[in-house]
């Protein structure tokens, strides 16, 4: 909270900071598992060939591995490096996203090197709406939508509980 710490006014005080759900950690680690699916699945693909295509004897799986064409093991390569990057761009996203309602404005900032901040003055809130789906519902996650008077929307990213966020919103329009 870098950033919402450093912005904060003199009488600003802060009401709830959002908080990304269990699931969106889970979706980052699911891109190591699907990078490791694709790179078994490029290898017995390769296996397969070897054996019943080209009839070379049948030495093991791992020999096959071991003896077969560079660009296939490449291949196998980046498709472990593509999971762990997507992994990566999920978590850089995580890390470097701060949502927070103070008494006097919504504050979303998103970015690394590159900032995209939105700010919306609570009294120019004019409607919070959250999408839940089935999952969202039993996990109670979901993504909140906050229009502003002639600012537009400020969508946020899936984040827990989202009837808590909803609720310091208004608890700040009310102070």
């Amino acid at each position: 909270m870098y950033y919402v710490q450093q912005s904060l006014g003199k009488n600003e005080e802060l009401i709830h900071v959002g908080q990304f759900h269990w699931m969106y950690t889970l979706g980052a680690i699911i891109q190591i598992f699907w990078g490791v699916v694709l790179c078994i699945m490029v290898l017995i693909g390769s296996y397969i060939i070897q054996v019943r295509v080209f009839g070379e004897p049948d030495d093991g799986f791992i020999s096959a591995v071991q003896h077969s064409h560079v660009g296939v093991r490449l291949l196998a390569f980046f498709m472990i490096i593509y999971g762990l990057l997507g992994f990566a761009r999920m978590m850089i996203v995580k890390i470097t996203t701060e949502i927070a309602v103070t008494n006097s404005r919504l504050i979303y900032k998103r970015g690394l090197v590159a900032r995209y901040v939105g700010e919306i003055a609570i009294d120019r809130i004019e409607g919070v709406n959250f999408l839940q789906g089935i999952m969202g519902r039993l996990l109670n996650y979901g993504r909140v939508v906050v229009r502003g008077m002639g600012v537009g929307e400020v969508v946020l990213p899936p984040i827990a509980d989202p009837v808590k966020f909803r609720r310091a919103i208004e608890k700040a329009k009310n102070s």
